[in-house]
C-alpha cells in the first residue's frame, strides 16, 4: 500500500469511538491535501462497522452462526442470540443495530464534502458512488431509507422513502457516475470507490431487484420475474471482459511451495495483491485498527497454553460465533481448500482439533489441549438451558460446541499486542461473486453471453477451490449452498437467503425459541435512531 494511502487511512480511522460527524464543517482551505483527507474519511466510514458490529448482526442473522453464551459469560443481554433467533430487540442489540449511524455519517461526509467540491471530476464521482454505497446497506438491511443526496437544513426532517425508490435512485446514481469514475486497479485506488466497485454495486443491486422493489416482508413474496436479470449480466460481462480481475493471483504463499491458494486470500497479509478483491475495506492492526474476527470465533478457552494457535494468545477470546450445524455441513467436498477455513469437518460430528501454524494457517500435529484434555468440537449444538439465552455452559463440553471459522486467519503477534487487531482486509465485492452472480442470472432466465454458460462459470469456482466440478448445469440450490462455501464471513450470506427464499428455513434453534416471521427480513431500527428521528415509525413486525 502507498505511503500516501495509508497516511490517509490512518487519518480517517483509528479512534472508532469518536463522534461519527463530519470533521470539517467548512474547509479552512479549499486545498486539495484537506479535501483529500475529509474524502478518505468518507470513503472509510463502514470501517469501525464493519471491523465488528456489522460483522456480529449479519454473521449471526443468517444461517452461518448460532449466537452461544456460556452460563451467562457472553450473553450481552441476548444482542448475539436475538439476531440468531430472529427476534431482534430494538434496545437490547441496539449495539449492533446502531451500525445504522455509522453508515449514515458516511452520506453525511459524502455530502458534506460535495458541497464545497461542486462537480470537480477528481472528487465528485466517486463520492456520489460512496454515497449510493451506503445508500444501498442501509436499504438492504432496513429496507424504507431516507434519499440523502444534500445536506439537510437545520430545521428539516429527513423522511424515509419507499425502498423501491431507493433502488431506483441508487441505479441512476450509479449509472450517471460510472463512466466518470477511475478505471485503475493499483495500490493507489484500493479500498476506495472505483468503475469496477459500481459495476459489482449494480450487479448486486440487480440481482436483487425483486427483494428491493416488491414487498419481501409479505408471506406471500417470491422472487418471480426480473426485468433486471439481462443488465445483472452485463455489469458481471464488465468486469470480467476489463482483464483486471482473476480467482487467483496476489495471494501467493511461500509457505506453501508459492501457490496461489484460497485460504490465502484472507490471511493477514492480504491487500491490494490479491486480484479477486474488487472493493475491499483495508485493516492495519497498528495504524488501521477496527478488525477484531479471530477474537469471537476462536473457541472460549482457545487462547490458553497449547491453545488453538501454535503461538499462545495473551489476550482472551469470545467464542461466541458457532457455526450451524447445517452450514458446516456445506464444507463437504473433497479436496475443496475451503473446508480448510473451518476447524472442522463438514461430513462428520466431531473434529479433534489440532493447532494452527500461526505463520502458515495449516494445521499442525500438536493436538490442542486444555487442562491436558484433547479438544474435541461437536458439529451439532446442544443447549445446557432450554430457552432463548442459547447457553451451552461454561465447561469444556459447552465451549466445545459448534465448529468455529478461522477463515480471517490472524496474525497472533499482532492480536497479542495491538488489542486484539488484526490486519486482515475485508473483502466487500470479489470476481468470485461475480462469477456466480452471473451464473445465477443466466439460471434465473437472463441470456447468456459470450459463451458462458452457469456450468462453467460455476465449475471455474470449483476448479480454483480444488472441489469436484458440475458434470451438469447447477441448480438455484447448488448455486446457494455454493455461495455458502465461498462466503463465510463475509456478510452475504443474510442477503443471499433472503432472495433465494430460504431465510424462514429451519436452522439452529429459532425453530425452538425464535421467529419465522417473514417481516424479520428487515432489520427494525434501534431505540437510539428513532429517538433521533422522532417523525420515523419502527419497521413492521417489531
Amino acid at each position: 500500500m502507498s505511503a500516501a494511502l495509508i497516511a490517509l487511512l490512518a487519518v480517517s480511522c483509528t479512534d472508532l469511538d469518536v463522534d461519527m460527524k463530519p470533521y470539517y464543517e467548512e474547509y479552512p482551505q479549499p486545498e486539495d491535501i484537506e479535501i483529500q483527507v475529509n474524502t478518505a474519511d468518507a470513503f472509510f466510514a463502514f470501517r469501525g462497522a464493519l471491523g465488528r458490529r456489522f460483522d456480529e448482526g449479519n454473521s449471526m442473522n443468517s444461517d452461518e452462526y448460532t449466537g452461544v453464551s456460556f452460563d451467562g459469560d457472553y450473553y450481552n443481554n441476548g444482542d448475539c442470540a436475538n439476531f440468531s433467533l430472529h427476534t431482534i430487540d430494538y434496545d437490547n442489540c441496539k449495539n449492533m443495530l446502531n451500525v445504522y449511524n455509522d453508515i449514515l455519517s458516511g452520506i453525511t461526509k459524502c455530502n458534506t464534502i460535495l458541497k464545497d467540491v461542486g462537480n470537480d471530476p477528481r472528487y465528485e464521482p466517486q463520492l456520489r458512488a460512496a454515497r449510493a454505497f451506503y445508500t444501498f446497506l442501509l436499504m438492504d438491511h432496513w429496507g424504507d431509507t431516507p434519499i440523502l443526496d444534500r445536506i439537510l437544513n437545520d430545521d428539516e426532517a429527513a423522511d424515509r422513502a419507499p425502498r423501491a425508490d431507493v433502488a431506483k435512485w441508487i441505479e441512476d446514481e450509479l449509472l450517471a457516475v460510472r463512466d466518470r469514475m477511475p478505471d485503475e486497479v493499483s495500490e493507489t485506488t484500493y479500498g476506495t470507490p472505483t468503475r469496477w466497485m459500481v459495476d459489482a454495486l449494480l450487479a448486486k443491486l440487480y440481482i436483487n431487484w425483486p427483494v428491493y422493489t416488491k414487498d419481501v416482508t409479505d408471506a406471500a413474496w417470491a422472487y418471480g420475474t426480473n426485468e433486471k436479470l439481462d443488465d445483472c449480466i452485463a455489469a458481471c460481462d464488465r468486469l470480467i471482459e476489463s482483464g483486471k480481475f482473476a480467482l487467483a493471483g496476489g495471494d501467493e504463499n511461500p509457505n506453501l511451495g508459492g501457490k496461489s491458494d484460497f485460504k490465502m486470500k484472507f490471511f493477514y497479509n492480504n491487500g491490494p495483491q490479491i486480484k479477486d478483491f474488487i472493493y475491499a475495506m483495508p485493516f492495519d492492526a497498528v495504524s488501521i485498527q477496527g478488525m477484531t474476527y479471530a477474537r469471537f470465533r476462536t473457541w472460549r478457552r482457545g487462547q490458553n497454553n497449547n491453545g488453538l494457535y501454535s503461538i499462545e494468545m495473551t489476550k482472551s477470546v469470545g467464542g461466541n460465533f458457532a457455526l450451524t450445524p447445517e452450514y458446516a455441513a456445506l464444507f463437504n467436498l473433497p479436496g475443496d481448500r475451503r473446508n480448510d477455513c473451518i476447524v472442522g469437518d463438514g461430513n462428520a460430528e466431531t473434529f479433534d482439533v489440532y493447532q494452527y501454524d500461526a505463520y502458515t494457517g495449516e494445521k499442525t500435529n500438536v493436538r490442542n489441549t486444555y487442562n491436558d484434555q484433547p479438544v474435541t468440537f461437536t458439529r451439532s449444538i446442544t443447549l445446557k438451558d432450554q430457552d432463548n439465552h442459547l447457553n451451552t455452559g461454561a465447561d469444556m463440553t459447552g465451549w466445545c460446541q459448534g465448529y468455529k471459522s478461522i477463515k480471517f486467519f490472524p496474525n497472533i503477534t499482532d492480536y497479542n499486542n495491538n488489542g486484539r487487531n488484526q490486519s486482515n482486509d475485508v473483502p466487500i465485492f470479489r470476481f468470485a461473486d461475480v462469477l456466480l452472480m452471473k451464473a445465477e442470472a443466466i439460471v434465473r432466465g437472463g441470456a447468456a453471453t459470450n459463451g458462458d454458460t452457469p456450468q462453467s462459470l460455476f465449475n471455474q469456482i470449483r476448479s480454483y477451490a480444488g472441489a469436484p466440478t458440475l458434470a451438469a448445469a447447477p441448480t438455484l440450490q447448488d448455486i446457494e449452498d455454493e455461495r455458502g462455501r465461498e462466503f463465510l464471513d463475509e456478510h452475504w450470506r443474510r442477503n443471499d437467503l433472503i432472495r433465494f427464499g430460504h431465510f424462514e428455513r429451519p436452522w439452529g434453534f429459532k425453530t425452538q425459541f425464535g421467529s419465522n416471521d417473514p417481516r424479520m427480513r428487515l432489520w427494525p431500527l434501534s431505540i437510539d435512531v428513532l429517538n433521533v428521528n422522532t417523525n420515523w415509525k419502527q419497521n413492521p413486525g417489531y
